[in-house]
């Protein structure tokens, strides 16, 4: 497994080998499969806020394929890593702290609009198409389309564009999402605003900063058998 690891890492760090040049063929398959480890590697760099100085990246690859040595220490390696890992946890803190503040005048704003109703939890949510069929239980499977928006109007994540429903089990999901959808019929659409609390909490994750406001527009397609 470990050895396996490395190899997969090992892939996706060729996928950056094509900023080198100004315009990289990615005819062979090779070349394709290190272009979609290379974005896969700098997607979740970028979500997770991480900063890479590309020329440098590209040298420490180049340097272990042709087999020289490291042109830096481990331990000054380490200790790099390490202050850039409390800068970073310093971001997200502060980030946090101000996504509790903006969160809270936003949900406060929010339920006033028409239509909007207030859960005992602080869950809102409005009626956009009320439907006809069931409403599931905590324990069903439903098959939903869904938006999922930051409050800055940010997406980051639609089924719609993938062109594919999702389908889970309610109490496997956010407390928000768990509890407004059994407030749904089959055949609803609701606009949820979740409160970071019945959301993704002070941790968020790559792509929600901590202490986020979710939006949702969400439809109930079906209750799965």
């Amino acid at each position: 497994m470990k050895n396996m690891k490395h190899a997969v890492f090992a892939l996706i760090l060729l996928g950056a080998l094509p900023v080198t040049s100004c315009k990289a063929s990615l005819d062979s398959d090779t070349a394709k499969v290190s272009y979609g480890l290379g974005m896969q590697f700098a997607n979740d760099m970028k979500n997770r806020g991480f900063e890479i100085d590309i020329k440098a990246f590209v040298q420490a690859v180049e340097d272990v394929y042709k087999g020289q040595k490291s042109r830096i220490a481990d331990e000054e390696i380490r200790a790099a890593f390490q202050k850039v890992s409390e800068g970073m946890m310093q971001k997200q803190i502060a980030k946090a702290a101000e996504n509790l503040k903006t969160g809270e005048e936003y949900l406060t704003k929010n339920k006033a609009k028409d239509g909007v109703k207030v859960t005992a939890s602080g869950l809102q949510y409005k009626v956009v198409k009320e439907g006809a069929g069931a409403s599931p239980r905590p324990t069903d499977m439903v098959k939903v389309h869904y938006r999922g928006t930051l409050i800055d109007g940010t997406e980051f994540d639609s089924s719609y564009k993938r062109n594919q429903p999702a389908e889970f089990r309610l109490n496997q999901v956010i407390p928000g999402w768990t509890e407004g959808l059994q407030l749904m019929k089959v055949g609803s659409k609701y606009e949820l605003t979740i409160p970071a609390k019945l959301g993704y909490g002070e941790q968020g994750n790559q792509r929600i900063p901590g202490n986020s406001v979710l939006n949702f527009e969400v439809e109930l397609l079906e209750i799965k058998k």
